[in-house]
């Protein structure tokens, strides 16, 4: 789960799931309203509410239909924005779990994000939060974030949170003026004991539209480190936004001689969903391209049925190199950076180094050092 609106880096389909039918998560954005100004951010998120937000009986009324798709609902992920801008946040809360649903949430880290908050958070049946963390030092997340204390924070978060036995997870997002502090935060995530940290790959929409991406080699060598840092991490790494992640990582594990792994194959409509603050349901937060409204359709049939959403999962209709990919299918490429790029769905990704690299990248140009030469 995730507040940048994970959709990929999860496992394959558990066994008996389609993501066809049914998605591995659904992220409901319960509001834009946000105290931070993150240089990233996505929604663009401003201090005040929309009044078009779904209110709380919608919002219980949403909880139902992601229970309706089935004996094995999708997890569900209250983010924002941030959802503590919600003064019915714990009545939202009861009503999920009273749908059978064990919510995660994405609190942004401002002072209201104390131990008070976390304790209600855990008797409210949270099953995991996540925190972000940008930069290895303060000044180099604070920055990031746009406010001062935020990387203090998240420390003291995290901490708290783990003492109250809620599951940590810790967000991290990859620009070319992050990367360098991947190492120290890996650390962090470890100290922290966290179960799992999310790397999101920037989409250059909202905000971070003004940031400078890696190039595709250097996405590439990203994406190495990641997988190798994987094989002794004592948390699960996970990417968001980068599929080709599976693709180096089985080169890598070709090299050493070692079967394939499955990585994660959830997708932009194809096992991750989004819905707005206002309802309006997208295949990512990254992709506004709506396929309808929960107000006026269940989720169900929107996620099901939709011809957007349909679209997306026949990865062989792609456009452009994706579409003939021989990794199209355990890549299919970020369909909400082709999106942000060629303005289609079905574009193909240009942060792909096999895509984006005139000369034909090859797997030995791979370099998971490049990393660590950057401190």
């Amino acid at each position: 789960m995730s507040s940048h609106s994970t959709s990929d880096g999860h496992p394959g389909p558990p066994r008996g799931r389609r993501y066809d039918r049914t998605p591995l998560v659904v992220t409901w954005e319960v509001t834009q309203a946000c105290a931070l100004a993150c240089d990233h951010c996505r929604a663009d998120a401003t201090p005040d509410r929309d009044p078009n937000e779904l209110t709380t009986g919608e919002g219980i009324d949403l909880f139902e239909q992601v229970a309706d798709f089935g004996d094995r609902p999708p997890m569900l992920v209250l983010s924002g924005g941030d959802p503590l801008e919600r003064p019915d946040l714990f009545e939202l809360l009861e009503g999920a779990r009273d749908t059978g649903l064990v919510p995660s949430v994405t609190p942004a880290t401002t002072p209201s994000l104390d131990r008070e908050t976390l304790a209600a958070l855990a008797d409210a049946g949270v099953g995991r939060v996540a925190v972000s963390l940008d930069g290895a030092t303060a000044e180099r997340h604070d920055a990031f974030r746009g406010e001062t204390g935020t990387f203090d924070t998240a420390l003291e978060a995290a901490s708290a949170a783990s003492e109250l036995g809620l599951s940590i997870q810790v967000n991290t997002t990859v620009t070319a003026r992050t990367a360098a502090d991947l190492p120290e935060i890996a650390d962090l995530v470890e100290e922290l004991g966290a179960v799992m940290w999310e790397v999101f790959f920037l989409i250059p929409v909202g905000r971070g539209a003004e940031l400078e991406q890696l190039s595709p080699p250097e996405a590439a060598n990203v994406a190495a480190w990641l997988a190798e840092r994987s094989r002794e991490a004592p948390y699960r790494i996970i990417t968001v936004e980068a599929p080709f992640f599976r693709r180096v990582s089985n080169e890598r594990r070709r090299a050493r001689g070692e079967e394939p792994a499955t990585v994660g194959t959830t997708g932009a409509g194809n096992g991750f969903v989004f819905v707005s603050a206002t309802g309006e349901v997208y295949p990512s937060g990254f992709m506004p391209t709506s396929a309808g409204n929960v107000r006026e359709e269940s989720l169900v049939s929107i996620y099901r049925d939709s011809p957007l959403m349909q679209r997306l999962r026949d990865r062989t209709a792609f456009d452009g190199p994706c579409g003939a990919c021989p990794a199209a299918e355990t890549c299919g490429g970020s369909r909400s950076r082709a999106f942000a790029a060629t303005g289609e769905p079905t574009g193909s990704d240009p942060l792909c180094p096999w895509v984006a690299t005139d000369h034909g990248f090859d797997a030995d140009e791979i370099d998971p050092d490049w990393v660590g030469r950057l401190a």
